[in-house]
């Protein structure tokens, strides 16, 4: 069995070196570069199951690295390390591309859990056409596009997983727990705003201009994706 492929972007050497010897003794092969664009070059030529990149890194930073390959298309899970821990620097991050975030300082066991659950997530394959439907709107989870009135609607990797869900649970109420859990793979903290904040964001673009109106919010319960419209 081939051991997976981790590429780390860090340019701080004791940060990096400690990462990848707590990795490589859980068996990972890991693979190091100390600035974006080393990373970036690295990330197009190889293939990789996870990349862990800081955020405050030498000529490309953490957020326009994770841009870069998603405009390449590449899919591998995104892990971005930061000092920083505010919402706004989470959603940033999120935004770009990335489909986790660990503050630092962190702990390994930590690190390792969130690779872990980012490495298995990645590995789940899908099968048949997989088509989820609501509505007019259509999301193919073979070639992660979402449609609505034959529109095509652009996405960020957490936007889709989010109405992935909510289209999974189509006409049940989701709890921000569930949401926490199941998305961000992490306990809900009451003191954020980031589940809110990506309602809206999926509200402005696949409800906004169209009808009906699909996502909606039970106050102290959570939110629903309902083709019905409510009264």
């Amino acid at each position: 069995m081939d051991k997976n492929k981790i590429l780390i972007v860090e340019d701080e050497p004791k940060v990096a070196f400690f990462i990848k010897k707590g990795l490589e003794e859980q068996s990972y092969k890991v693979e190091v570069a100390n600035d974006g664009y080393i990373g970036k070059k690295m990330a197009i030529s190889n293939k990789y199951d996870l990349i862990i990149a800081d955020i405050n890194l030498p000529k490309i930073n953490g957020f326009q690295l994770c841009q870069e390959i998603r405009r390449l298309d590449i899919n591998v899970p995104i892990l971005l390390l930061t000092a920083l821990g505010t919402t706004d620097d989470k959603v940033a991050g999120f935004e770009s591309g990335a489909d986790d975030y660990l503050v630092k300082p962190f702990e390994f066991r930590e690190l390792l859990a969130r690779v872990k659950a980012l490495m298995k997530r990645g590995k789940v394959e899908t099968l048949s056409e997989n088509i989820l439907l609501a509505a007019n709107l259509e999301m193919n989870l073979d070639r992660k596009t979402v449609t609505r009135d034959n529109k095509f609607i652009d996405l960020t990797a957490k936007e889709f997983m989010l109405l992935e869900y909510l289209l999974r649970n189509k006409n049940r109420i989701v709890s921000r727990a569930d949401i926490a859990e199941k998305i961000w793979e992490i306990r809900f903290d009451t003191g954020t705003n980031v589940i809110d904040v990506y309602i809206n964001f999926l509200r402005k673009k696949i409800d906004k201009e169209f009808s009906p109106k699909l996502i909606y919010t039970h106050i102290g319960l959570g939110y629903m994706l309902k083709e019905e419209p409510e009264s």
